[in-house]
């Protein structure tokens, strides 16, 4: 059903006349995330509380008005787009941090908050919430809880469902539930936490987070390890782990990365530089001082030409920040890309560098992989001129291919970004259509009247 002028009056009467609209240009700034797939709502309202927004869902679910949560639009697989239209619900305006409890290591949050102003305030307090995403600097901690997003530190740390311990949320009728805890432990009933994290902004719109964090490290190194092929800075990342230690971060450039972003490292690239890891360790100084060196030991044993370590923070944040600057160069080489989070197995990573290297060869078209090697996600981007013909139909094979590959090698399509509506079709090759019975039976719990983001997963 469409927003009826009586509805807009409604909405208008509960989240207050300027934080709802429908002028058609606000309504475009909605439209569309990070994927650049546009669908126009009907009208975009910001609500500003948990009553606002379980009463705007009591009233979408009598009008059986579609509603589609929303954070900063920072996501990669379209899942905050409106693709039925609708009522898109921006939560940013929810953006306090409630409470950070050090005693018991947790902090209590709205939806809205920035996930780097959690590092930053938690930081300050001697504290430590790992997650840490690319975009950290503007995506939102509700965000993160719809993708169950991950980042460069999960694999020693793991992912945003990790530290989730309870939540607050509203079902699509508009009522409000409590889950998890906010204790170490807590095994009553289902958990539903884990259900909602992750699950895209289809079960329910959550409205407070209560995370756990953990003593801030009181040493961190950053390394920079260079190699004269992608296969030999792959095959190094998992004989790191087993016969050194488990860093806290290992990411890995290949040689079209590392062309964009040579200019925004505070080192020079040697000609034969084809590949770098980047290494970070944490932990008490004498520990992490130990272990770099044994990492820089096996390094060396397997053919590294360089291992170099940041001598100051501002080196460290430097080397980060020319990591985090590639997604958006990546536009230097094609105007447009789409960008795969597959994961492999962390002793297949030198296979798929194979597949990925086969796959530029046969589709003509400039693959560009980097990602958290550590463990195992590969952030894939195949870069395409869209209005070329030929050129999308090759990048759509090239992204056939690549997903078969990952699952043969026994991996999963996406690592941290979510099916959403770009790779609901691949969903079945993965986990069987048992299971996705299972979970639009979930979904018909949550939402008999598939009202909440709908078309998202799968249909």
């Amino acid at each position: 059903m469409g927003v009826t002028g009586s509805v807009f009056r409604k909405l208008q009467t509960i989240s207050g006349k300027s934080h709802v609209t429908r002028e058609k240009e606000e309504l475009l700034c909605y439209s569309y995330d990070a994927t650049g797939i546009s669908y126009l709502p009907e009208i975009v309202v910001f609500p500003g509380s948990e009553s606002e927004i379980s009463k705007i869902l009591e009233l979408a679910s009598k009008e059986k008005m579609i509603i589609v949560p929303r954070g900063t639009g920072s996501g990669m697989t379209g899942g905050s787009v409106p693709v039925k239209g609708g009522l898109v619900m921006v939560t940013t305006r929810m953006n306090k941090i409630i409470n950070i409890d050090e005693e018991n290591f947790i902090i209590r949050v709205q939806p809205g908050v920035i996930v780097s102003d959690i590092h930053k305030a938690v930081e300050e307090k001697g504290l430590f919430y790992p997650p840490d995403p690319s975009s950290s600097s503007i995506c939102t901690i509700g965000g993160n809880i719809g993708e169950c997003a991950g980042g460069p530190r999960a694999v020693k740390y793991g992912v945003t469902r990790d530290y989730v311990l309870g939540l607050r949320a509203v079902l699509p009728s508009g009522r409000l539930i409590k889950t998890g805890v906010s204790t170490a432990k807590g095994v009553a009933g289902y958990d539903l936490t884990r259900l909602i994290v992750g699950s895209e902004g289809t079960l329910a719109v959550v409205t407070e987070i209560t995370l756990k964090l953990l003593p801030k490290p009181s040493a961190v190194k950053t390394m920079a390890v260079l190699f004269d092929s992608m296969a030999k800075a792959a095959g190094t990342v998992s004989g790191i782990m087993k016969n050194t230690v488990i860093p806290r971060c290992v990411e890995y450039l290949d040689e079209a990365c590392l062309f964009l972003i040579r200019d925004h490292l505070s080192f020079k690239l040697g000609g034969n530089v084809k590949a770098l890891l980047i290494i970070e360790l944490d932990g008490d100084l004498y520990t992490v001082e130990r272990d770099a060196e044994r990492i820089r030991e096996f390094c060396f044993s397997c053919n590294a030409l360089d291992v170099m370590t940041a001598k100051t923070q501002a080196d460290a944040q430097a080397l980060w920040e020319a990591r985090k600057a590639l997604s958006p160069v990546l536009y230097k080489i094609a105007a447009n890309k789409i960008n795969e989070d597959i994961v492999v197995p962390i002793n297949k990573i030198p296979d798929m560098v194979e597949v990925t290297q086969r796959i530029q060869r046969t589709s003509g078209l400039k693959v560009v992989s980097f990602g958290h090697a550590g463990d195992g996600n590969i952030h894939c981007n195949i870069m395409y001129d869209k209005s070329d013909k030929d050129e999308l139909e090759r990048a759509k094979q090239a992204v056939e291919e690549l997903f078969c590959e990952t699952l043969r090698l026994g991996g999963t399509i996406t690592g941290e970004h979510g099916v959403g509506i770009t790779k609901k079709r691949f969903l079945p090759d993965e986990i069987g259509e048992a299971q996705i019975e299972l979970m639009k039976g979930i979904k018909k719990v949550f939402d008999p009247l598939n009202i909440l983001n709908p078309g998202k997963i799968f249909e």
